[in-house]
């Protein structure tokens, strides 16, 4: 009979570990149905134990424990390349989370190693350390479906990131105000008397709800006067890489088409009767004509808006005389979704005005109700109560 093997403190190994040279120890096993040798190590042989414990767990319940030696940064990398169809926003948005899962320790860390507490603890150190809840929300878009592959894959048993972020992380975004009647009527009154500039732009987008790149998406080809009708396609964009480029709507409901009001009209005739045709249209992927042009003859895209608006912004609030939300020209989204929803105008129809795809953002984060408009909508039904 074959002397049994032994470590160097005389305890008998069991069948696949041995100690080296360093005196660690390691431990070699099959996976299911393959020939090849996988190891494992440990400074002691208590621990190393442990881990034969969960890999003949995760052998019989079919988990590749192998597997679950890959990082969350190469799990991450796997589960970006075969995604398919993403588009360039959101291919940027999730470029930021990804760069920052490689730059952090955390993604160095073994997925078999990271427990649900594990993915609580880091969301909530990253807003300690200034993230807002926002930013961790697209980290956890890009997590929680990876880890959730690589659960598919049987390489690990549970999804670390499958929780609720609201929970760990408490909301902080800027809540955009919408404006008043008052403070709208004032603004536009502003943005004329130093110059307007801008003053059209703004009255549609405060008339219509378009959001900013959709507004300079818009060629006169997609501007009905008759039937006073804006016909939304396409949003024009540009980044740092890419001067100008052509994305659809944010969603599928975001191809629409949007009435005008008598303001809306009327602006919209003075953008197109004041456009002097550039020597060279540009074209960006296909379109050309593009209504609204800066002093250079060029696209305006949303940057033009938001620089000058937020140079408005302290003049404005001096002539005022006292502070007012910080104006956007999202907050003017927000204002028109408000004044329609207000208006009486169904959830329905206004969902579709606002090219939501789900009618809960349209009244959980475009629409602000006051005591006024309660009051008045209350007047209105008291009689029936």
């Amino acid at each position: 009979m074959s002397e049994k093997r032994k470590d160097k403190k005389g305890r008998i190994f069991r069948s696949g570990e041995g100690q080296r040279p360093n005196k660690t120890y390691f431990y070699r096993y099959h996976r299911n149905g393959e020939t090849k040798w996988y190891y494992v190590y440990a400074p002691t042989l208590e621990e190393l134990r442990q881990k034969e414990e969960v890999i003949q767990r995760d052998l019989l319940d079919g988990i590749d424990y192998a597997g679950g030696e890959i990082t969350v940064a190469e799990l991450v990398d796997w589960y970006i390349n075969l995604r398919r169809g993403l588009k360039e926003n959101s291919m940027r948005a999730y470029g930021s989370a990804i760069n920052r899962i490689h730059t952090d320790p955390f993604g160095n860390r073994m997925i078999r190693s990271v427990r649900l507490s594990d993915g609580k603890g880091w969301f909530v150190s990253l807003h300690d350390r200034g993230l807002k809840q926002n930013t961790i929300g697209i980290l956890q878009s890009v997590l929680r479906p990876a880890f959730e592959m690589a659960v598919d894959d049987d390489m690990i048993r549970k999804n670390p990131f499958k929780f609720k972020l609201s929970d760990v992380v408490p909301k902080d975004a800027y809540v955009r105000d919408a404006l008043t009647k008052e403070q709208q009527e004032r603004y536009l009154q502003f943005v004329l008397n130093c110059g307007g500039n801008y003053y059209d732009d703004i009255v549609i987008l405060l008339g219509t709800g378009l959001r900013v790149s959709e507004l300079y998406g818009l060629t006169r080809a997609d501007i009905d006067f008759d039937r006073r009708c804006i016909h939304v396609r396409r949003q024009l964009c540009r980044t740092a890489e890419k001067p100008y480029f052509v994305t659809p709507p944010k969603t599928k409901s975001g191809i629409r088409n949007v009435p005008m009001t008598d303001a809306v009209y009327m602006a919209l005739m003075r953008v197109v009767k004041a456009r002097t045709s550039p020597k060279v249209e540009l074209l960006v992927d296909g379109h050309s004509g593009f209504l609204f042009l800066d002093k250079s003859g060029m696209p305006k895209v949303a940057m033009h808006l938001e620089n000058y608006m937020r140079g408005l912004q302290t003049r404005f609030e001096k002539a005022y005389g006292k502070p007012v939300p910080r104006i956007t020209p999202h907050v003017l989204r927000h204002t028109f979704c408000t004044n329609v929803q207000q208006a009486g105008l169904d959830v329905k129809s206004l969902q579709y005005l606002m090219g939501h795809s789900n009618a809960s953002v349209t009244l959980d984060v475009y629409t602000h109700s006051s005591f006024d408009s309660v009051e008045r909508a209350f007047e209105q039904i008291a009689s029936s109560l």
